[in-house]
């Protein structure tokens, strides 16, 4: 795979994404012939060509309101908001925008574990949450005031220096104010006194967030440049092998680096030799396991997997070959895949494998696993060590697949080959089709295209499919959005 053609420029330079200045002039002067509104192609270019996202926690207590919170942040109803203990929930991060930034959101939902106490379950939450954020929002009831477990999470945000946002909710009219004032005592800074049901004070409370959240995440990715070591989460369920397979890599040149001071268990990456290459391994399979967390383990597994993958670039989903593909794995997958990570599946455990379960894994791999088809796989054994050097070429693969460009003028003659060749099908007497297109972001690979008229899901997942044969994209998402000519515009 030789595309990786990157344009002149970055997206530091100017804000319409990986295009360098002489490729965007030419596109642009192509969407004005094809009578495209130009605000709305820049708007989509600058959408579509965003790097990896900063990352806001919102943390607090149960039932303080931090789902209802999250759902007004998302501006949508998308968040669970009426917890019970044992209720697990596949996602936990959502993509938000204000004024016309976009972030990530982690909600730690309000899920409560009885037979550790609340306040035990907040904190772990809290510390995972903590840990993926570049910034945080603590929720705190203005109505009931500061209390014991609220003081211990102050605690906690204290000692991981992340910036924070104190937000007062359930303040719905001025009478409330006073309430939130209270909580000038938490030692936080100013309390924003804000209604998470009606809306009132959060978009005070969002410019807020705004100011204490980067530009992008903290992390300088190994190759954008200056970087350091390239990023890797080892992540899957609880005992599919993670800390064995660690180990194994590691071998007898274990060194433990980064020592971030902040949470109750003091994470710490992995720098490992692999392949004659540092790597770092982002901690999940370390993580200090939590007495009797039974109903709550794939939760808490979900915002530790969460955190893991947010400061990765590659994710290594580690799958027991000897048992059949779960739920819990396909959830982690797609946690990966809509995080926007290259990505290597490997089956741990194929030592283990006789005739008979090999037969029925490939079977399983081809229904359950068919729309990551293009991740690489690995079969390995962390306990013998088997196949282990097939794992760097995996990883090099998915994040070459990652960083790929296409550059505009060889996408769309690729594009009008395509459409000559496979028309959309006619829908109602028309057939819309693809004018051009760009890719105007990488890590993962984003497109923009532009068509006469709506593009139906399957039309896009074969244009994804061609893509990927034309020009690789191994072991990476690529996400693909569709812009449609407003009916004023004119035909070239």
């Amino acid at each position: 795979m030789n595309d990786h053609i990157h344009s002149e420029g970055s997206s530091e330079e100017h804000d319409h994404g990986e295009l360098g200045d002489a490729e965007y002039a030419e596109f642009m002067e192509l969407a004005a012939e094809e009578g495209f509104d130009l605000e709305d192609v820049e708007g989509a270019i600058e959408a579509a060509g965003h790097g990896p996202l900063p990352v806001l926690a919102v943390v607090g207590r149960p039932n303080v309101g931090k789902s209802t919170l999250v759902n007004r942040i998302i501006g949508r109803r998308e968040a669970v908001v009426e917890d019970k203990p044992g209720v697990t929930r596949d996602r936990v991060t959502y993509e938000a925008e204000w004024a016309g930034r976009r972030f990530k959101v982690v909600d730690t939902g309000g899920w409560e574990q009885d037979v550790l106490g609340i306040d035990a379950s907040v904190a772990a939450q809290a510390e995972y949450a903590i840990e993926a954020a570049d910034a945080v929002v603590f929720v705190v009831d203005a109505k009931v005031g500061a209390t014991d477990t609220d003081e211990a999470v102050v605690r906690l945000l204290r000692k991981a220096g992340k910036p924070v946002v104190l937000a007062a909710n359930k303040v719905d009219g001025p009478s409330g104010e006073a309430d939130a004032a209270y909580l000038w005592s938490l030692g936080l800074g100013e309390p924003h006194p804000v209604s998470a049901l009606h809306g009132r004070g959060t978009g005070d409370m969002l410019d807020a967030v705004l100011e204490a959240l980067p530009e992008a995440p903290e992390q300088t990715f190994g190759g954008a440049g200056i970087g350091g070591p390239r990023r890797i989460a080892l992540i899957g369920r609880p005992n599919v092998g993670k800390s064995s397979l660690l180990n194994k890599v590691a071998g007898e040149e274990r060194v433990v680096v980064n020592e971030m001071a902040g949470t109750t268990r003091d994470p710490v990456d992995e720098l490992i030799e692999l392949g004659g290459v540092t790597w770092k391994f982002v901690d999940t399979a370390g993580i200090r396991k939590r007495v009797h967390l039974q109903q709550g383990a794939d939760y808490y597994a979900s915002l530790r997997t969460a955190a893991a993958v947010e400061k990765a670039e590659v994710a290594v989903i580690l799958i027991d070959a000897s048992e059949s593909i779960s739920v819990q794995d396909q959830r982690i997958v797609t946690m990966a895949v809509e995080a926007g990570r290259a990505m290597v599946i490997a089956y741990n455990k194929w030592d283990t494998l006789d005739e008979e379960r090999r037969y029925y894994l490939e079977r399983e791999i081809e229904t359950e696993f068919a729309q990551v088809a293009w991740a690489p796989r690995v079969n390995v054994s962390a306990q013998t060590g088997r196949h282990m050097e097939k794992l760097v070429p995996a990883i090099e693969t998915a994040l070459a697949g990652w960083e790929t460009r296409v550059p505009t003028g060889r996408l769309n003659a690729f594009l009008g080959e395509l459409v000559a060749s496979h028309p959309h099908p006619v829908r109602g007497g028309k057939q819309p089709r693809i004018l051009f297109g760009t890719q105007a972001g990488t890590k993962p690979p984003r497109f923009v295209l532009f068509a006469s008229g709506f593009i139906e899901a399957g039309y896009r997942r074969f244009v994804e499919r061609r893509l990927r044969e034309e020009f690789g994209f191994d072991g990476t998402p690529i996400h693909i959005s569709v812009r449609v000519r407003e009916k004023r515009g004119r035909k070239k």
